[in-house]
């Protein structure tokens, strides 16, 4: 059993979007599509997605620090989003979709908001980053056909996330050296 595992949780927009970047690391041992951040306990897809219970669409990562560390699991998740939208992600608009870093630790929150710092002075964006770090909220795992949706559903997702306009502004504002999804 692996006692040194650690959580990293993240809200992206679509969480469709955010598994598979980080599913193909050396070092993640899973990644699941969920819900935090919001008022009522196990809330479901319909409920998160009216906009009314205040979850977040979010990915929770299990990983081995030993392998893959909190600062590179940062740097991919800052290369999914734009950071400086706070009303949505790409196609996908409303307060569930939002962006947002829950930190599980003093330590991973420290780190998370250096690399927001870091990545405002970058001057990457003419906009400010104004994705929140926030403590980590009750995590609910979103319903099973949402698992592994990419591997699940190829086509649908391929052209839900060709359409969504998430790939053209990775590669407008990452290049080709971008840890993109593709």
């Amino acid at each position: 059993m692996d006692t040194n595992l650690e959580k990293a949780t993240f809200a992206g927009g679509c969480f469709w979007c955010m598994v598979k970047p980080f599913d193909k690391w050396n070092g993640v041992k899973s990644v699941i599509s969920g819900y935090s951040g919001g008022e009522i306990e196990n809330p479901t897809y319909e409920q998160v997605k009216s906009g009314t219970t205040g979850h977040y669409e979010v990915v929770q990562i299990t990983y081995d620090p030993d392998i893959i560390s909190y600062p590179t699991i940062l740097n991919i998740y800052w290369q999914q989003i734009d950071p400086t939208d706070a009303e949505g992600q790409f196609h996908d608009r409303g307060s569930s979709y939002r962006t947002a870093i829950f930190y599980h630790s003093e330590k991973q929150k420290q780190i998370a908001l250096k690399s927001k710092e870091d990545l405002n002075k970058s001057g990457r964006f003419s906009k400010p980053v104004v994705t929140p770090i926030l403590p980590a909220a009750p995590f609910y795992a979103a319903e099973d056909y949402h698992q592994d949706f990419y591997k699940k559903n190829p086509e649908e997702y391929e052209e839900d996330r060709a359409k969504s306009g998430r790939d053209q502004f990775i590669s407008e504002h990452w290049g080709k050296k971008s840890v993109s999804a593709k």
